[in-house]
């Protein structure tokens, strides 16, 4: 088991991480608000296995290898910055949408949403960088098996993201209500989550290969 305090640690990086707008985040509120809570939690059980896939990989060092490879984090890099920008386009384009609005949306089947939600998260390179080069730094040698600190700390990033992006599932629907009479609370709201998108896709398109 990792050293408490270094649980600690990550818990609270990993809960900065999940409250920040994004992917996930975007889709879903628009699946939850357009399709029910129902649709909500099916596609967070694909957010949830994105999120494991990545843990394994780090934790047993394929998420290296990839990084590695010529271009393949490169690629990875420009994907997930080219999806972050689609949807800050959405958000800030005339006439755009804020994922708290209702607007009808071809209803999808509960393996696509799986399917989707898991892609989602595996488009998003911050969760690989997380786990390839945070990870690392909170796990004390001495304290047993490297292996078993990985897992430990990765299930309590995964336990922390699923709780607030349920949590998201849950009250979606009272949101949208809210700011649905409140046109000027809602367009705040696009704009913010706009900007926030778009700037982590600057970053994320700019950032050096470590």
């Amino acid at each position: 088991m990792p050293d408490i305090n270094m649980l600690l640690a990550f818990s609270l990086v990993a809960l900065g991480m999940v409250l920040t707008p994004g992917p996930n985040m975007v889709y879903l509120l628009s699946r939850t608000i357009c399709q029910g809570r129902a649709a909500g939690f099916v596609s967070l059980g694909g957010v949830a296995l994105g999120f494991l896939v990545y843990m394994l990989c780090a934790a047993f060092g394929i998420t290296a290898l990839v990084f590695a490879v010529p271009y393949a984090y490169d690629a990875l890099r420009f994907g997930g910055a080219a999806y972050l920008l689609y949807l800050a386009w959405q958000a800030l384009k005339p006439g755009g949408r804020s994922p708290f609005q209702v607007r009808a949306l071809p209803v999808d089947s509960p393996r696509r949403l799986f399917s989707m939600g898991f892609l989602t998260n595996l488009l998003n390179p911050k969760i690989a960088m997380l786990y390839l080069s945070l990870l690392p730094q909170f796990i004390v040698p001495g304290k047993g098996s490297v292996l078993a600190q990985s897992l430990a700390l990765g299930g309590a990033q995964i336990a922390i993201s699923l709780t607030v992006n349920a949590l998201v599932v849950l009250t979606a629907g009272g949101l949208a209500a809210f700011l649905g009479t409140r046109p000027t609370w809602l367009r705040m709201q696009r704009w913010l989550m706009g900007t926030v998108l778009a700037g982590l896709a600057l970053r994320m398109a700019t950032e050096a290969h470590r």
